[in-house]
């Protein structure tokens, strides 16, 4: 009972010797890779680069314990980074107490949120939120993170920080402010995490800039020459605090909070999913948000901020051997270590580096390619796409997912409302029943109109399925039968049983019956509760639409 509620008890159980070298070469790696990045996504999100740090280490030891997944590596995000500065700055001045205070409100609000959608199963709601849209934000998103870094690699504090176009326009004009050392480091920054990515993958990127680029502040003194550098990082573990709950405040991030929710899952669930598949074992969405909400949960209680499964640390956790959490409590271990006693090796460390890592990290999420395959497949999906993108862009990071979000739902509300139907007729060779649109030389009988459809009936789709078959009826006036394929129709509701009575009603007037094949037991359950039995028994028991029209023709030839 116990394992159900902590999943490492799983693992801890079971532990394997042979696991132990790949879980502590993956455990080092990771740690040295997300030193770096945790500080320059807290950056990213207005925060002192050792909330970063902090955020590393208590939530990475939480989602250890209550995590599904084996191989995730939970942590501070580019894209989570970013939403917190777009909903928090709204209420306060970014790097402030008061900023600091309300990210821990929202880490808290984010976990509660997480840990009851998970608790109450209630997991499949994120699914509302289509791959389009989500693609479409992410590259959005991935351009702002970039260009919200300019600043950074050129040594210029540009007023603008949100609106791209703002950006360029003031990166144009104040072009004679760059300071080029500071631009030199950025560029050069990017060029060698961009090789050592491409050629030399098992030495961690950000660890090698940020060693040669301390060394360089330090030993020519390039702070003299107006490079920005971190400065001082304080020491120490983070205190056990509470997160103030203000009502207007809580109000203000409930917005931002669902959405970092929604997202910050979505981004974990399909990293661990993915390298589950590849190890053959099973990953349960539910458990995977109880355990990202206690991660958020505990962090919020010791100065972190947001955090979730992240794809490129994910990625190389799993490559780098880990095969258990034990990785993960290893990465945070060396993290706390590295609080404790390391943080004065950072003092020297230039902000235009931290931007090179961010910017080189979210390039690969401008995923272009997936619009281009959204268009080929489905021109609809490739237009949210290109809805959410520039929504995102133009107007802002939450109005845009919102943006996407509500027209993913209105084309969705309108495929149901408006589902595919036809006309069968009967193909001699092959004995089946198909569409006479598609294959024309399919028979139909002028006395019987074999009618499917495509999609569960309820309220809002009626009307069309009633029009749409009283227009097929018209158009062949020598229509004595009607034989409804049920076979595609996973559910009913209440509303639709009506509106198909009042149709058979309306049918038999005019001296045209209606008959259903091929109906499920799941909507034959529906139909007995509405007395469909005693109303129309003989109606209803066609087991497919050959059985239908073998019944029709036996009871013609006895009239």
């Amino acid at each position: 009972m116990l394992k159900k509620w902590i999943p490492a008890l799983e693992w801890m159980g079971s532990y394997k010797k042979s696991d132990l070298s790949g879980d502590l070469n993956a455990g080092l790696i990771v740690a040295i890779m997300l030193i770096p990045q945790g500080m320059a996504y807290a950056m990213l999100a207005g925060l002192p680069p050792v909330i970063g740090l902090y955020a590393s280490t208590i939530p990475l030891i939480i989602y250890a314990l209550f995590g599904t997944s084996r191989q995730l590596a939970v942590g501070p995000v580019a894209m989570v980074s970013l939403l917190v500065l777009s909903g928090v700055s709204l209420l306060a001045e970014p790097g402030t107490d008061e900023y600091i205070s309300l990210v821990l409100l929202l880490m808290l609000m984010i976990g509660a949120i997480q840990f009851l959608l998970g608790a109450f199963k209630l997991g499949f709601i994120v699914n509302f939120l289509s791959h389009a849209v989500i693609s479409g934000f992410t590259s959005a998103a991935a351009i702002i993170i970039g260009l919200s870094q300019l600043k950074q690699l050129i040594g210029v504090s540009l007023e603008a920080e949100k609106n791209v176009f703002l950006i360029l326009s003031e990166t144009v004009q104040r072009a004679s402010e760059i300071n080029p050392v500071t631009l030199t480091i950025g560029l050069g920054s990017i060029l060698l995490l961009i090789l050592m990515k491409k050629y030399v993958k098992k030495i961690p990127g950000p660890l090698v800039v940020v060693v040669f680029s301390i060394l360089a502040v330090y030993l020519l003194d390039l702070q003299a020459q107006g490079v920005k550098i971190v400065g001082e990082v304080p020491a120490g573990l983070p205190s056990l605090s509470m997160p103030v709950f203000q009502l207007d405040a809580m109000l203000a991030l409930l917005p931002i909070a669902l959405t970092i929710s929604f997202i910050g899952y979505m981004e974990s669930i399909a990293m661990a999913k993915a390298i589950a598949a590849k190890e053959k074992y099973k990953i349960d969405p539910n458990r995977e948000l109880v355990g990202l909400g206690l991660a958020n949960v505990g962090g919020s209680f010791f100065a972190g901020y947001p955090v979730t499964g992240g794809f490129s640390r994910s990625a190389v956790n799993y490559q780098a051997g880990a095969k258990t959490p034990l990785a993960t409590l290893i990465t945070a271990f060396l993290l706390i270590l590295t609080l404790l006693f390391f943080t004065g090796l950072f003092y020297y460390l230039p902000n235009a580096v931290l931007a090179a890592i961010i910017m080189v990290a979210v390039y690969s999420l401008i995923d272009v390619k997936e619009a281009k395959y959204l268009f080929k497949v489905n021109k609809v999906d490739g237009w949210t796409w290109v809805l959410t993108f520039l929504a995102t862009l133009l107007i802002g990071i939450e109005q845009g997912i919102i943006i996407g979000a509500i027209f993913s739902l209105v084309v969705f509300i309108r495929r149901s409302a408006y589902p595919h139907v036809a006309e069968l007729g009967y193909l001699p060779e092959q004995k089946v029943y198909r569409n006479t649109k598609r294959y024309p030389e399919a028979k139909t009988d002028p006395e019987i109109l074999i009618f499917r459809v495509d999609a569960s009936l309820y309220f809002a789709n009626m009307t069309f399925l009633e029009d749409e078959l009283c227009s097929r009826v018209s158009e062949k006036p020598e229509t004595k039968w009607v034989v409804f394929d049920f076979s595609s129709i996973n559910s009913i509701d209440a509303v639709a049983v009506h509106a198909l009575e009042g149709l058979m009603e309306q049918c038999h007037s005019g001296e045209v019956e209606i008959v259903f094949a091929g109906i499920k037991n799941t909507v034959l359950d529906v139909l007995y509760k509405a007395d469909w039995e005693a109303k129309y028994g003989d109606r209803i028991h066609y087991l497919n639409v050959e059985d239908a029209l073998n019944s029709i023709k036996q009871k013609e030839g006895q009239g």
